[in-house]
């Protein structure tokens, strides 16, 4: 808060006795566990598009449906039999939690062990077709399945099992904004799974009937929040605020009156390392002394803890914290490729859209911020999240599909950002959440990827650590490029970096010295930068001091040489002065030095 093998071909061979008792079970519309466990025995070892194809021909549920539901939920993998943070198991995400139990249902309809649906794509596939049905059926006033694609709207929606109406129907509109694109991607197995654009207007009349569960323990569905459709868990000021809390009682949050007294410039970007469950007891404890506005589920559910106005304890950073609204997603950074997923992404970017509409925040990830790209305000330990799997191309592609602009700022020849484009998701955007899409990019000692790494603070086995790479999306200045000659085939960039060089020396220090150093990205991963290049230049023959926030008196986390060059795209003063101070990207993090130390402004031009 503050973080079983598949193969290409098969045919079925079943024993005449065997296929005499499924036949004439179906027929008289029962079919016993034991005949379930045939077919599914089958079906263990066929190929996805196989699957599709029974579990369409034995339920009735469209073939292109359930190709785009494995797709969205599960990426055409079963994630090796583990389970969602909904404790949901395999492409179809068959849930056992407290608002449905759709694993079991669907074991029960196939006759087979639940296990066996975690553990087996084809299953998985069968099960989730079996629940469709059932559920349909169950919201149908004929009582009735679906017959046409259009007419499956309502299902969807009832099958994300979210907690508030316009959740589920955003889940819906996914799916059928997905099938109109059509897509095609590889399963595990490199099995290719394709489904051509549908050209389908959804029926959205069916989703009339959908109902959601009760909100957890804590909160309501009573309208009183600030975003339209978020779940009421605002605390109790009371218990939670420090202005008006007895000064030897634990607090999480300041009252305040934003943008009134206070700007609000940033939108943080948080995962909680925790269940839903677990990160409510969190936020509904006044002892835990952190706090938050907003959570968003997997999927896409979106609840809310404190006021926008209100400052919250999220980010480590008292000034951030004062300018910023905090956004928790429900997910595990090191392996946010299993839980960051489609719904999760469009709840949020809605959810930020809205926030940046309100406060006027420019749209771009300067102003939509990593909470490990926040700085800590004095040398120490910064925090990480989301971590290296958030897509953030994808992520405010969608923000901007809400209708805000994209922020339109200077550029210079040598300013670049790392925007990836490893695959094309079919829900218009760069990237997909699988292993391979890791978006951090590191820095070398040298002009070549022989030249080892620069001084990392934490173990090489940590994919989170954030001390000798950079993330998508952020602006930085070149002063050189190569072409790796290790024969990567990355380009090599030149860059000013502030390094944790002596995090290992004796004593050791946590302060982050600026050093030049070598990022290496594939070609196709670097695009045109905004910003203004901005030359540093020492008044007293010093390194220049680099701050964690723009406040006079505070601690410099770092230092950086005479004439060395960084990119800026925000300037700010000083709260109650006329200091003038520049966010600069430092290395993973933005930073702030004051407009003394900025005497040389790059001219801005063409890229």
């Amino acid at each position: 808060m503050q973080k079983c093998p598949q193969s290409s071909y098969f045919k079925y061979f079943v024993l005449l006795p065997l296929l005499l008792c499924l036949l004439f079970t179906t027929a008289m519309g029962v079919a016993s566990p034991s005949a379930h466990a045939a077919t599914a025995a089958t079906t263990a070892s066929s190929t996805v598009n196989d699957a599709v194809a029974q579990a369409s021909q034995e339920f009735g549920v469209p073939a292109e449906l359930l190709k785009a539901l494995c797709y969205m939920e599960g990426r055409l993998s079963n994630h090796n039999g583990k389970p969602s943070l909904d404790n949901g198991f395999g492409c179809m995400h068959l849930i056992q939690n407290k608002r449905a139990d759709t694993l079991t249902l669907a074991a029960q309809k196939l006759g087979v062990s639940t296990n066996q649906l975690k553990n087996d794509i084809a299953l998985n596939i069968r099960g989730g077709a079996a629940v469709l049905k059932d559920e349909s059926i169950q919201l149908s006033p004929t009582h009735t399945a679906p017959t046409k694609l259009a007419d499956w709207y309502g299902e969807v929606a009832q099958y994300s099992h979210s907690m508030v109406r316009s959740t589920a129907i955003m889940y819906a509109d996914a799916l059928y904004k997905l099938l109109n694109s059509g897509f095609s991607a590889q399963t595990d197995t490199g099995e290719t799974v394709t489904v051509a654009p549908q050209n389908v207007q959804p029926n959205t009349a069916t989703a009339g009937p959908v109902k959601t569960p009760s909100p957890a323990a804590g909160c309501t569905n009573d309208g009183n929040v600030d975003y339209p459709g978020a779940i009421d868990c605002i605390v109790d000021p009371n218990t939670f605020d420090c202005n008006i809390v007895a000064a030897v009682d634990p607090c999480t949050y300041e009252s305040a009156d934003r943008p009134n007294d206070l700007t609000v410039n940033y939108v943080v970007i948080h995962d909680t390392e925790e269940s839903l469950e677990g990160t409510m007891n969190v936020f509904q404890n006044p002892n835990s002394g952190v706090s938050i506005h907003y959570v968003v589920d997997t999927d896409g559910t979106v609840y809310q803890f404190l006021h926008d106005k209100d400052v919250g304890y999220q980010v480590g950073n008292y000034w951030y914290n004062q300018h910023s609204i905090g956004i928790e997603h429900i997910g595990w950074d090191a392996t946010g490729f299993q839980w960051y997923n489609a719904a999760q992404y469009l709840g949020s970017a809605k959810l930020t859209a809205y926030l940046l509409n309100k406060f006027n925040i420019p749209l771009d990830h300067e102003h939509v911020v990593s909470h490990g790209t926040v700085p800590s305000p004095f040398v120490g330990t910064n925090h990480v999240d989301p971590g290296p799997y958030w897509l953030w191309t994808y992520y405010l592609n969608l923000i901007h599909k809400q209708g805000v602009p994209f922020a339109d700022g200077p550029t210079d020849k040598h300013i670049i950002t790392l925007n990836p484009s490893t695959s094309v998701h079919p829900l218009g955007n760069k990237g997909t959440e699988t292993p391979a899409n890791f978006n951090f990019f590191y820095l070398y000692q040298g002009p070549s990827t022989q030249s080892g790494l620069i001084p990392q603070l934490g173990s090489p086995s940590d994919i989170t650590d954030e001390t000798n790479n950079v993330e998508t999306n952020m602006n930085y200045y070149y002063l050189a490029k190569v072409k790796d000659p290790a024969g990567t085939g990355n380009m090599m960039y030149e860059i000013w970096y502030g390094e944790s060089d002596q995090a290992h020396s004796k004593p050791s220090s946590l302060v982050q010295h600026a050093h030049l150093a070598w990022l290496a990205v594939p070609p196709d991963a670097v695009v045109p930068g905004q910003g203004t290049a901005v030359t540093l230049t020492s008044t007293n023959g010093k390194d220049i001091p680099i701050y964690g926030k723009p406040a006079t008196g505070a601690t410099a986390i770092g230092y950086a040489p005479n004439n060395s060059i960084f990119v800026s795209v925000i300037t700010t003063n000083e709260d109650g002065t006329s200091n003038l101070w520049y966010e600069i990207n430092y290395n993973h993090r933005e930073a702030w030095v004051p407009a003394s130390s900025v005497t040389t402004v790059q001219g801005t031009g063409g890229q």
